[in-house]
């Protein structure tokens, strides 16, 4: 269901192999050298279904849909220059190890949970670690990789004082009965977009898409978005769908596929630079809800114990981020220096860098953190009335929330 009254319900979709090659073919083309299968989003808005196999290494493509997917590789490389702990240990939640300030000489643990491997939608954590910025709000930051479980669960349950997640993600987990709230807007915009080769000169705008082949990551709310944003631009919202996770870019690198979804901050650039150019049709260029890509999570609980501490932890992130604003080719160095193991092309994570800072780290008023009901809302409202949403039992969500619950300025206002 669109969140617009008088359209149409979503089309009845279809699986089934792309026309050039069979599925099976197609799935044994993962980027590069991917070696394990990526993450796949439950309906209730999260947790993977991997068969909990180690990735023999990390390339950068296997950075791709993090976002999208709110899961991340299970990877610990790439991050000396962070204290690593395991899940099990990630807060070690004693009154003493979160609520009590820094005695002199001494450093408050606050733990950070990843979404995916480290990559430029991190870059202010970072920053604010090398620059001693944590250190000086009396902050020791403790990152926890992803493995197996996803931040909005581990910040919920008390495993992690925060978390890397993302509206739609925050918006599944709180509706589900989660405590949690975004603190602070990462990403301002959107930065997912429909993706097809350059050379496609059939396809000009999302209304071109209907009765083609669209490589999936088997997450809820792709169909629900791609139908709605096609009709916004005047097509009818009827394709046909195939699920290959991140093998999606080889498939349609080698035509096999029509189109896919891509982050414009992150696999539009890795595109070019594999010689592989598409052209890419932003959502919210087409009238379908802008929202924040990826926002930071906290709990209501841990909020209202460890007020002044979280309040310190955000404002040194945040000044982590203002200076990858202005400074995005040092901040992109800082995070590779972090993480030489994770990046092997330093231009993509330096471009990438470049465009977030340029287009998607400030808001209207240039001022980074800061998020509205009036971008939270709408995009909510649509996963609401896609009707995707789901209580703490499974059931469909049938009463809208207020969203206004879902977010706070509060600790950097």
């Amino acid at each position: 269901m669109c969140h617009r009254a008088g359209c149409a319900a979503p089309s009845t979709f279809t699986k089934r192999s792309p026309r050039a090659a069979p599925a099976s073919d197609v799935l044994t083309r993962a980027p590069l050298s991917t070696t394990w299968p990526p993450a796949v989003a439950s309906p209730s808005g999260g947790q993977d279904g991997r068969d909990g196999r180690e990735p023999a290494h990390v390339n950068t493509s296997d950075l791709s849909r993090r976002a999208l997917l709110g899961t991340g590789a299970r990877l610990a490389a790439g991050l000396a220059a962070f204290p690593i702990i395991g899940c099990g240990e990630a807060v070690r939640s004693s009154p003493d190890a979160t609520s009590t300030p820094a005695r002199r000489g001494e450093l408050t643990a606050v733990s950070l949970a990843l979404d995916w491997v480290p990559n430029t939608n991190h870059t202010g954590f970072f920053v604010a670690e090398q620059r001693g910025w944590y250190a000086d709000e009396g902050i020791r930051l403790e990152v926890l990789p992803y493995s197996g479980t996803t931040a909005d669960t581990l910040v919920a349950g008390g495993r992690a004082n925060f978390g890397i997640s993302f509206q739609h993600a925050l918006t599944f987990a709180r509706a589900s009965g989660l405590p949690n709230i975004s603190v602070m807007a990462i990403l301002q915009h959107a930065s997912s977009a429909i993706a097809v080769h350059a050379d496609r000169d059939d396809i000009r705008s999302p209304a071109d898409l209907d009765g083609k082949v669209y490589a999936g990551f088997g997450t809820p709310t792709e169909v629900p978005i791609l139908t709605e944003v096609i009709r916004r631009a005047g097509g009818r919202g009827d394709f046909d769908v195939v699920t290959l996770q991140t093998a999606a870019y080889e498939a349609l690198y080698a035509g096999d596929v029509d189109f896919t979804i891509m982050f414009a901050t992150w696999e539009g650039i890795e595109a070019e630079l594999r010689n592989q150019p598409v052209k890419l049709m932003r959502y919210q260029d087409y009238d379908f809800p802008d929202f924040y890509q990826v926002v930071l999570a906290a709990s209501e609980e841990m909020l209202e114990r460890d007020a002044d501490l979280a309040r310190r932890f955000v404002r040194a992130s945040r000044r982590g981020f203002e200076y990858a604003m202005r400074e995005p080719d040092e901040a992109a160095q800082i995070l590779i220096d972090a993480n030489e193991e994770v990046f092997t092309l330093p231009e993509l994570v330096v471009r990438s860098a470049r465009l977030l800072a340029s287009d998607y780290y400030g808001d209207a008023d240039g001022r980074f953190g800061m998020q509205s009901l009036e971008r939270w809302a709408p995009y909510s409202r649509f996963l609401f009335e896609a009707g995707i949403l789901t209580d703490g039992d499974g059931r469909p969500v049938t009463e809208e929330p207020d969203w206004a619950d879902y977010f706070t300025n509060g600790l950097i206002a």
